[in-house]
């Protein structure tokens, strides 16, 4: 008999950037900052943990609860959250995500050190008192925090333990097909040390998150590469290229992407889908469908993200 094909769906849980946008004018594409859930397997991954991560958690809760009676017969939450970076719009929602609350909850956090701050400094920022009445160290969740490297990649295995971070280029373990597999690349186009790209693959298909980053004249070869046939590419959009070069307020060199520059990295790399993605919070809906429409003039099979789309791979 063939062997049974596992699930590897996508779905957007945010898709702002810099800040959330509640209002009639954000209903269809959704007000919430990044977040993007990923099931693999039998693995949970969250992409970044911007106020989409609240009704995932709220979701999670909700299963949790209907697994049994009380906290000691449910299943246990396990869970990873890939950190492209920690600025505010992109760690906002992780203080109010309610799975990391409960003791019986496994949280694996994985994401880059950037200007001598390290993953869990810069979640411990997040959550400093008198800013926020609860500390970081103060969540009953089992967590494991961890600043990766640019040359290492995480593997998902036995979904019942850790996953491993280990060195791309010299473990011979990191070589061995099976599993789900996350490469990482570190993208220097956004103020104050970059973010991290990830790489998300099992079973020949993969999805690539590139939020964040700005396109450099030609393309950014770097990522482009990186992204090469990558069924899904999900990439920073937050501006109409007309915003991008003629804004009263200039725009260049903020660390973020016209709608024309995701296009053509999707169309050189070659990629399944395009994913449109950290729409400026000034763009009301009728603007991103504009988005779209120029999107797909460049790279036909473009889609603008919206809360609650999910793609399967």
């Amino acid at each position: 008999m063939p062997a049974t094909k596992s699930k590897f769906t996508v779905k957007f849980r945010g898709v702002r950037g810099s800040h959330p946008v509640p209002g009639p004018g954000t209903v269809r594409f959704g007000g919430n900052t990044a977040c993007v859930e990923i099931r693999a397997g039998k693995h949970l991954i969250v992409l970044d943990a911007g106020t989409g991560i609240i009704t995932l958690g709220n979701d999670l809760m909700a299963d949790h609860i209907a697994t049994g009676r009380n906290i000691f017969e449910r299943t246990p939450i396990r869970l990873t959250i890939l950190f492209s970076h920690t600025h505010h719009d992109h760690t906002q929602g992780f203080s109010f995500f309610k799975p990391v609350y409960l003791p019986t909850t496994s949280c694996y956090l994985y994401g880059p050190r950037l200007t001598d701050v390290d993953l869990e400094g810069g979640l411990i920022k997040a959550m400093v008192s008198p800013y926020f009445p609860v500390e970081l160290r103060d969540l009953s969740s089992i967590r494991k925090i961890q600043s990766i490297r640019k040359t290492e990649m995480i593997l998902f295995d036995d979904p019942a333990q850790s996953p491993k971070v280990l060195d791309y280029f010299r473990d011979p373990e990191a070589k061995k097909t099976g599993g789900v597999r996350v490469r990482v690349m570190h993208s220097l186009a956004h103020p104050n040390g970059g973010v991290f790209v990830y790489r998300i693959e099992q079973n020949g298909k993969s999805v690539v998150f590139a939020t964040d980053t700005e396109g450099y004249v030609g393309g950014d070869q770097r990522l482009i590469e990186f992204a090469k046939g990558t069924d899904l590419l999900i990439h920073d959009s937050q501006y109409m290229h007309s915003e991008y070069t003629k804004n009263a307020m200039p725009v260049q060199g903020f660390g973020h992407s016209s709608v024309d520059m995701a296009a053509e990295v999707a169309e050189s790399a070659e990629a399944g889908q395009l994913a449109l993605f950290h729409y400026d919070p000034v763009y009301e809906d009728k603007v991103i469908v504009d988005m779209e429409k120029r999107a797909k003039s460049i790279f036909k099979n473009s889609i603008a993200a919206f809360e609650g789309l999910e793609i399967n791979l």
